[in-house]
Formats: structure tokens, C-alpha cells, sequence
């Protein structure tokens, strides 16, 4: 499974914002954009404004690197959307709000989407009590997520369960902090996508 390594801090200061890839530290005075605010590389402080197709790449960009997936992969969700009934834009962003490891990650059981995935592919998590490790499971309404019992005893889960405890999922989820267990209530609507992207641009991207 190809998966970027590099320095994720890198990512928030090229789009010149934070994209929050490091869970608890993009939240401190030690994030990088916080410092930096500007892009990295010898030139980065020297930058032109971006043209149309400029906008419009780093939009791309922006959402790949927030759900933390590559070219190809993004690109069958864009067709997938586009083959959907309904804006074109908001299916793509409902798409990758379905992944299991960002519903992990929206859940509060994971500080980052990262760690939502590694947790799930370590065979952590359950959908409707089956084993699933597949970060790219598209969860559907109804569905139940919940942490496997073996898990729930291990010292992170309970760390994870003390800091879920103080975090508010968004509307379309619920989550049982006492049984580590959530619930998919619907699907999510544009308004509850609090990603800082536009979507449009990446759409008249594909376009082309």
C-alpha cells in the first residue's frame, strides 16, 4: 500500500495552512506552520501568485494529503463521484468522509487520521462485529464501529478513551465512550465537512 513518508509538516506549510496530519502537536506552539508560515524549500518565502490551474492543484492537493491518500487512489473516488447522483464536489467529499480510518479519526478513538489508520490495519476495530483492517472501508448509515474487546485492555485504548471522552463527534456519528462503540446516523452533508477545501476547484481540475 503506497503512502507518503516524508515530513508531514512539510505538507501544512506548502498549503499555507494547517491541515492538522499530527494530531495533539498541531495543536501546540510546536507545529511547524506556527513558526514557518510559509512554504518549505529555498524559495519559499519568494513565491508568485498562483495561477487558475495553481488554485486548482493545490486544492486537489490539500484534500489528498488531509485524507492521507495518493493520485490513483484519489482519482477513482473523483470517478466514483462523478458517476453518483448529485454534485460532483460534495459525493467526492462524502466518499472520503465514509473511509473507516477517517470515521476512526472523527470518532475521537484515533489524535489523527495516520494513527486511525495504522490502528485499523493492526486489526483494532470491528464494523458490525466483523474484523475489518481496510483504512479505505466505506462504512455506510447504520453501521456500528467499535474497538474489539481484546483491544479495549491494551494502555493506548484507554488513553484513547479518556481523550475521547472530552471530544464531540459531528452529527452524523455517535459514540458510546463507556463501550468504545460508535454509530453511522447518516451520511454527512457539506455543512457538517468541516475540511477547509473547495471542492469546485478540484472538480473543474478533472474537468479539463
Amino acid at each position: 500500500m503506497a503512502r507518503y513518508r516524508g515530513a508531514v509538516c512539510r505538507l501544512c506549510r506548502r498549503e499555507g495552512e494547517k491541515l492538522f496530519l499530527k494530531g495533539d502537536r498541531c495543536y501546540s506552539d510546536k507545529c511547524a506552520i506556527e513558526r514557518r508560515p510559509y512554504p518549505p524549500g529555498q524559495h519559499g518565502q519568494g513565491r508568485k501568485k498562483l495561477s487558475e490551474f495553481g488554485l486548482q492543484l493545490r486544492e486537489k492537493q490539500k484534500a489528498k494529503r488531509i485524507y492521507g491518500i495518493m493520485e490513483r487512489q484519489f482519482r477513482n473516488y473523483f470517478e466514483k463521484a462523478e458517476r453518483q447522483p448529485g454534485i460532483t464536489g460534495e459525493n467526492l467529499l462524502r466518499l472520503l468522509e465514509r473511509r473507516l480510518d477517517n470515521v476512526v479519526y472523527r470518532l475521537g478513538l484515533a489524535s489523527s487520521r495516520a494513527e486511525a489508520r495504522q490502528l485499523v490495519r493492526h486489526g483494532h476495530f470491528t464494523v458490525n462485529d466483523k474484523k475489518v483492517n481496510i483504512p479505505s472501508y466505506l462504512v455506510k448509515p447504520g453501521d456500528e464501529i467499535a474497538v474489539r474487546e481484546k483491544s479495549k485492555e491494551s494502555p493506548k485504548f484507554k488513553e484513547i478513551a479518556e481523550a475521547a471522552a472530552h471530544k464531540t463527534p459531528p452529527a452524523w456519528l455517535e459514540l458510546n465512550v463507556e463501550t468504545l462503540k460508535g454509530r453511522v446516523l447518516a451520511l454527512p452533508s457539506r455543512e457538517e465537512i468541516d475540511v477547509p477545501v473547495q471542492e469546485h476547484l478540484i472538480v473543474e481540475l478533472y474537468s479539463k
